[in-house]
């Protein structure tokens, strides 16, 4: 069942990457408390998530804080290094990167997605989210495909 507008996010890990090393984060003490716009991508370095997606929330991420959001955060079904990695290649700094590595978080909110047809497995599918205090405010999905309901601008616009 698809997470809805009202519930609580399900309890689960990420992982992202640090300077010491990957560090364990469990969902619910990284939004208990804060404001969190979450958003979703299929992969890492893939060509919407890379030159759309996660360059608007870049671009956002001041605007979006002074509508007051606490923390950015981008998660995909990839492992910390590689999304270590492409933070860096993007100059994502006002970014958290949350690895979903095993795609617990995606299949915990019913927003999994099958990219085998690309060589890719089970993924999440492209959505934001803003949380505030573990409770989704916003939950904006993607149709397959598009990018519109989830970017940065989308979400600015509805806060």
């Amino acid at each position: 069942m698809t997470i809805q507008i009202g519930d609580r996010v399900p309890s689960t890990t990420f992982v992202k990457a640090t300077e010491n090393g990957p560090e364990q984060v469990n969902s619910d003490d990284y939004f208990a408390g804060r404001k969190v716009a979450l958003f979703s991508v299929p992969g890492a370095f893939t060509p919407t998530c890379s030159a759309r997606h996660l360059p608007g929330y870049v671009e956002k991420a001041d605007e979006l804080k002074a509508k007051g959001v606490d923390e950015i955060a981008c998660t995909a079904v990839n492992d910390a290094f590689v999304m270590g990695a492409w933070a860096k290649s993007a100059d994502a700094g006002d970014v958290t990167m949350l690895s979903d590595g095993n795609g617990a978080f995606a299949k915990a909110v019913g927003l999994e997605m099958d990219g085998s047809k690309f060589g890719m497995g089970t993924r999440g599918q492209r959505y934001s989210m803003l949380i505030n205090d573990g409770v989704v405010e916003q939950l904006h999905v993607e149709a397959p495909g598009e990018f519109k309901v989830s970017s940065a601008e989308h979400l600015l616009e509805s806060l």
